[in-house]
């Protein structure tokens, strides 16, 4: 369809939403304020035609046709005028069998769902290639900052060797609460709950798993590999305390909720967890809500953006960006797929294996409370030592904590099985009061 724009005429392409929560209504924004600049860079008129959610009466602060609402989700995906079927409802169900039947009838995808790609990403990337449309996914990762069309488009040449990001909003503000303030866990999230950065149930930031649904989508674009979720090593922040992030300073670093996945020869490292990272490094400025990914290509070297993850209108602005992709690309010849899906060809994606945890090599700090008497040290340091573990430098302050004076070791380079053990045979001394604490470093970013 063709519609006239000042004197000249204009192809119309239509697009429908599904789920019109937070983001849907940011969406909805972005048709209404922006309309005009869009069609003067696509040089297309973009319509928003329906809109499906299960509750059409809730306000969201953006005015909506009452026509152009609808709770039944097929006016959306089996109207044939719409060329673009925008998914913003989260989850795995129903938002798997909306995206497949709207693939099956020939239109094109775009989805923030970084849960539903993490999952079953292979099976909807394959019937997409099947039908010859798009699937773009920039709002699933890190919000506004474009990095999946970085690494698909402008830094496509370069093998990668790491990524590392701060991916979850929710963690990165408590932990920079923790540091500002001084204030424990539990009473950072009930402040980040009461303002709204973080869910009345918390477990998926928290818990590091909606880091690792945006790691697995990372780990398959930057490695051409697929990735079982499931095989994530997937950490939270709830253990980390007060007392960790004031020692990790006196050692000159910060702790962040890290996703990180490096290449191995034929193997990977896909991991979410606390990770002390030096203050030096730009990513232990990245504070508050915000999110940074950070890339390492064989040209270009290292690459790091920094942008808003979440939030109504960064979100709202990569999928419009994402919409405005597949539009360009269908006036170039219709149906199509110009870029891979998931950045490589199909029948050239591998499957990497996942180095198990238990064979990372990194450096460690590590937290011990034990009882105020001589000879404690020697006898940790000895388990260590017979463990391979060599202590690189340690604080051990005079004051006591909960009724134990707590000792803090950095390690040089250790296999994770060796401190794991070491831990296991020094919490069974007598003079050990708790269970030991660990917290993987990353020192030598490239």
């Amino acid at each position: 369809m063709t519609h006239a724009v000042k004197g000249r005429v204009m192809k119309q392409i239509k697009a429908g939403l599904i789920g019109f929560g937070t983001i849907g209504a940011g969406v909805v924004k972005v048709f209404q304020h922006n309309g005009p600049v869009i069609a003067d860079r696509l040089g297309a008129q973009l319509e928003l035609v329906k809109i499906a959610d299960l509750d059409i009466t809730t306000e969201r602060g953006v005015s909506v046709a009452p026509g152009q609402l609808t709770t039944d989700v097929e006016e959306i995906l089996a109207n044939p005028e719409i060329d673009i079927v925008i998914e913003l409802i989260g989850g795995y169900e129903p938002a798997r069998t909306f995206v497949l039947k709207a693939i099956a009838n020939g239109k094109h995808v775009v989805t923030a769902n970084k849960a539903l790609l993490a999952v079953h990403g292979e099976e909807i990337f394959a019937a997409a290639s099947k039908q010859g449309v798009d699937v773009y996914f920039e709002a699933a990762v890190a919000g506004g900052i474009p990095i999946i069309s970085s690494i698909k488009e402008n830094l496509c040449a370069n093998q990668f060797s790491s990524v590392l990001g701060i991916l979850n909003g929710t963690c990165n503000y408590i932990l920079t609460r923790m540091t500002q303030a001084g204030d424990d866990f539990a009473d950072v999230l009930k402040a980040a709950q009461d303002l709204g950065y973080a869910e009345a149930d918390p477990t998926f930031d928290v818990e590091g798993i909606d880091a690792a649904h945006k790691l697995a989508i990372l780990l398959s674009i930057c490695f051409g590999t697929r990735v079982n979720f499931a095989d994530i090593s997937t950490e939270g922040i709830g253990n980390i305390s007060s007392l960790d992030i004031q020692f990790a300073e006196q050692f000159g670093y910060k702790i962040k909720l890290l996703a990180i996945g490096k290449r191995d020869g034929d193997s990977i490292e896909a991991r979410v967890h606390p990770t002390m990272i030096p203050l030096y490094h730009p990513l232990a400025d990245v504070e508050g809500v915000f999110n940074a990914v950070r890339l390492v290509g064989d040209f270009v070297g290292p690459s790091m953006q920094i942008g808003y993850g979440a939030g109504m209108e960064a979100t709202a602005s990569a999928v419009m960006g994402d919409v405005m992709a597949i539009a360009r690309n269908m006036q170039l010849g219709g149906k199509g797929v110009r870029t891979p899906a998931m950045a490589y060809c199909a029948d050239k994606v591998s499957q990497l294996a996942i180095k198990p945890m238990a064979e990372i090599v990194t450096q460690y700090y590590l937290r011990f409370a034990a009882n105020d008497q001589p000879g404690v040290l020697a006898q940790i340091s000895t388990i260590l030592g017979n463990h391979h573990i060599s202590i690189a430098s340690m604080i051990q302050p005079e004051r006591q904590v909960g009724g134990a004076v707590p000792i803090v070791v950095l390690t040089h380079e250790a296999m994770e099985d060796h401190i794991v053990k070491a831990l296991a045979e020094i919490d069974k001394l007598a003079v050990i009061k708790e269970q030991s604490r660990f917290i993987r470093i990353e020192s030598e970013l490239e």
